[in-house]
């Protein structure tokens, strides 16, 4: 049996269930991404981990990223680091960086894209990822991408 080549990982029920119907013969998992294992993953050829309801896949088809190109992508809870939220940082619970990077470094995929709120707090946030992901060999780079400058 062929394994499908997108993996979702999404707990919440609603855009879980959004994905499937989006895109059926992809696999959408529902567990906790603290639950992940990197054998559960390591398989595939795009990994999305908090994957709402698809935008990043659909943001590799726009940009033409090919088929059989390996790439991760992540978008990380932004409630620690918005102003927004109750600002607890890197001491909040939603704070998951930890658990994407744990399966970074267990699969070491080619190509990772994330994102974060780019507020002070998510600058801050980035540099720790940055320092993370140079310690397994990662080169990093980082876009301020506002609204306003894609048309919103």
């Amino acid at each position: 049996m062929t394994l499908p080549s997108i993996y979702y990982n999404e707990w919440a029920p609603y855009p879980a269930q959004w994905l499937r119907n989006l895109s059926p013969r992809s696999y959408v998992d529902q567990h906790s991404i603290c639950n992940v294992r990197v054998e559960e993953v390591s398989q595939y050829e795009r990994v999305h981990l908090f994957a709402g309801i698809g935008g990043w896949e659909y943001a590799l088809c726009l940009a033409g990223w090919p088929q059989g190109k390996v790439v991760w992508t992540g978008s990380c809870p932004c409630q620690p680091f918005s102003v927004c939220g109750k600002k607890g940082g890197e001491n909040d619970e939603r704070h998951l960086w930890p658990e994407m990077l744990r399966l970074i470094g267990g699969c070491r995929p080619p190509v990772v894209f994330g994102e974060q709120v780019a507020g002070k707090r998510g600058l801050e946030w980035f540099d720790g990822v940055r320092t993370d992901l140079g310690e397994i060999g990662y080169t990093c780079g980082m876009a301020v991408l506002p609204a306003a400058g894609v048309g919103s």
